[in-house]
């Protein structure tokens, strides 16, 4: 075939180096490629060309390098270097379909003489210089392949990718005369291939597309098609180049999207741990997860926790539409928003086995009915805490990052949420041991009132050392104290209840209240240290009838009570001794005292007159001037005004905690 085509053009001289080219080719695609392959030639103006196609899993121009292996066990190489010693030009193309091209030209005797003589007359005199290798034929110049390729900067900068892209597919269609191009990506979003850019006619009348895969890293995934009758090989190599190009300018602009992308999501995640702990309130967190989520990750976000037999209960809903929250509900847990069963039983409840799934699995668990989206485990401190479910965006699948991202928040989500849960049962159990330090009841008797007010410092896990107590004695005799102990937390507490109750036991076993305080001091002092001492207020209230109350009172290092008279007057009554705890001798003194009939004593800790509005203190002062306007109040009232007053003072939360109790003679 070789040989008629070059007789029949009158090119019988290029037929010994012409088969001796197209035979290297040939025996380089059967030893390299092992596929079946494809002969083509043309012949013209320009002179001989002839391609080789195969299907190889590597281009020849790598596979046939000196030194590689080739089929059946031999070197190779030299082929190709006899083709670069005698073509008038050759080449290699290679694209992702799978299809290898190598070819060369053999100039014709004339074409090669005008050449050098268009060269010889344009070059100036002087020594002779080796000519430049002839452009192959087809190929445009110079001036215009770069214009096909280059995109001044200052040029560039002024286009956004697809005015770019499309500037470049009019550029390809001018060079190589195409009717049309257009450039499509996929960006791996979920939203599948979407067309970037177009020029001319979509798909000319006759024309089957060229389509040439661009190179993108993953996952962007880019086609550009050309719409050209009959192209020749070097309008294909031309748009390959233009496809290197094109690829270039999406990659880099997606690459700066993604930085500013990866910018905006590490600012959201730092956000949402900022937000996720700034409460250790369960419900207030649990309530947080839809609005961190929606819309930015989802159209809908659901929080299930799980209860202590491992069932997911519904915590949480967020939706970007409202009016869809009852149809959510439906779908979710087979419940309207009020909590009303759903009266639409073909879907109710029909996403809880996917939530169930992922309550007991490691992976995220996908759905796409009644609604599309994706559900969460929420595992913290090896526990699990329940489920995050997210709906689809409303334009758009969930994109692999989107995943990543909703996998990312469950885990804060649920350290949060574990975290606040924690704490709220070491709040229970701090509550209910600053309880069991506190009498359950006050009692009742026919001749006194008795009326406590208490005020923490903390609602959370610190435990208070401050207390109040009353305990019945034979002989119409009642035990009251009033006491604070140094420090807060388990140390304190632990203080408290060993006062209270060596006080109880001295005192009912007969001991008189000085010695029982004495008492109490060598118990308590060894082990509690000069770091941990207790001020006390103790008094022994006997019934004396028609005379009123006689009060024995003991202060170890207390604030002075206040008697309030029944005229409105007030005093503070007794005398100041060494606080227990820290020294092994005390010094105490026994006070004795009357209270007439209407008459009331105001036993109080420092948390009361060291209440502090800036640098003032609400005062012993004030805090009598505030007791005399309640002569004749029931003690109860009297309590709770007193206390509410205090807390009042500074709006403040309060710096110590507050015990007071009221003791009347009715």
């Amino acid at each position: 075939m070789l040989r008629s085509a070059l007789v029949e053009a009158g090119l019988e001289e290029l037929t010994d180096v012409a088969l001796l080219l197209a035979s290297e080719l040939c025996t380089n695609a059967v030893m390299h490629a092992g596929t079946e392959l494809e002969f083509a030639l043309r012949v013209d103006d320009v002179g001989l060309t002839v391609t080789v196609t195969d299907r190889g899993p590597v281009g020849l121009e790598l596979a046939g390098a000196p030194g590689l292996p080739v089929r059946g066990g031999s070197s190779g190489g030299h082929g190709l270097k006899v083709v670069a010693a005698l073509a008038s030009a050759w080449g290699t193309r290679y694209d992702s379909t799978g299809h290898h091209e190598v070819w060369f030209i053999l100039h014709s005797p004339n074409h090669r003489a005008a050449a050098a003589t268009d060269v010889a007359d344009a070059a100036p005199a002087g020594p002779a210089r080796r000519l430049p290798a002839p452009a192959p034929a087809g190929w445009p110049g110079p001036k215009a392949c770069r214009w096909l390729l280059h995109m001044p900067g200052p040029l560039a900068a002024r286009f956004d990718v697809p005015s770019l892209v499309t500037e470049l597919l009019w550029r390809l269609c001018e060079v190589i005369g195409a009717d049309g191009a257009w450039a499509s990506v996929d960006y791996g979003d979920g939203r599948g291939e979407q067309l970037l850019a177009s020029h001319g006619a979509i798909l000319a009348s006759g024309c089957i597309p060229i389509e040439i895969r661009l190179d993108l890293i993953a996952p962007l995934r880019g086609l550009l098609r050309v719409s050209r009758r009959s192209p020749s090989a070097i309008e294909l190599e031309l748009a390959g180049l233009s496809a290197l190009r094109i690829a270039l300018a999406i990659e880099f602009d997606w690459l700066r999207g993604a930085d500013r992308l990866q910018r905006s999501w590490m600012t959201y995640l730092a956000k949402t741990s900022e937000l996720l702990a700034q409460s250790l309130d369960v419900n207030f967190t649990i309530a947080l997860v839809p609005q961190i989520i929606v819309p930015r990750l989802g159209s809908w976000c659901a929080v299930h926790l799980a209860d202590e037999r491992g069932k997911i209960v519904s915590a949480a809903w967020g939706h970007a539409d409202e009016s869809a929250l009852p149809a959510l509900r439906s779908w979710l847990d087979g419940e309207n928003a009020d909590g009303r069963s759903a009266e639409r039983p073909s879907t109710d409840g029909a996403l809880r086995p996917r939530i169930e799934e992922a309550l007991h699995g490691s992976r995220p668990v996908t759905f796409a009915a009644p609604v599309e989206g994706l559900t969460v485990g929420m595992v913290a401190h090896q526990r699990t805490v329940g489920t995050l479910t997210v709906g689809r965006p409303g334009d758009r699948s969930h994109s692999p990052q989107d995943v990543a991202l909703i996998c990312d928040v469950a885990r804060r989500a649920s350290l949060a949420i574990a975290n606040a849960q924690l704490n709220a049962t070491q709040v229970t159990i701090s509550q209910a041991f600053q309880q069991a330090l506190l009498p359950r009841a006050l009692p009742v008797s026919e001749h006194i009132e008795f009326a406590a007010a208490y005020l923490p410092a903390s609602a959370g896990t610190d435990v208070g050392g401050d207390f109040y107590d009353v305990l019945a004695l034979p002989g119409d005799r009642w035990l009251v104290a009033v006491g604070d102990v140094c420090g807060k937390g388990a140390p304190a507490a632990a203080q408290t209840g060993r006062v209270r109750d060596m006080l109880r036991a001295l005192v009912r076993s007969g001991c008189e209240l000085e010695p029982a305080v004495r008492l109490l001091n060598e118990a308590l002092g060894e082990p509690a240290g000069e770091q941990q001492f207790c001020t006390l207020a103790g008094a022994v209230v006997t019934n004396l009838g028609s005379s009123g109350l006689d009060v024995e009172l003991v202060l170890a290092g207390h604030d002075q009570p206040i008697v309030l008279r029944a005229d409105g007057s007030t005093e503070f009554i007794g005398e100041y001794g060494t606080v227990v705890g820290p020294l092994a001798e005390m010094k105490l003194f026994t006070t004795r005292h009357t209270l007439q009939r209407g008459e009331a004593m105001v036993i109080y800790t420092d948390g009361f007159t060291e209440r502090r509005r800036d640098t003032e203190f609400f005062g012993r002062a004030r805090l009598a001037e505030l007791a005399a306007t309640l002569a004749g109040v029931p003690a109860a009232a009297m309590a709770g005004a007193l206390r509410t007053a205090v807390r009042d003072f500074s709006p403040d939360p309060p710096r110590d905690d507050m015990a007071l109790l009221v003791v009347k003679a009715r």
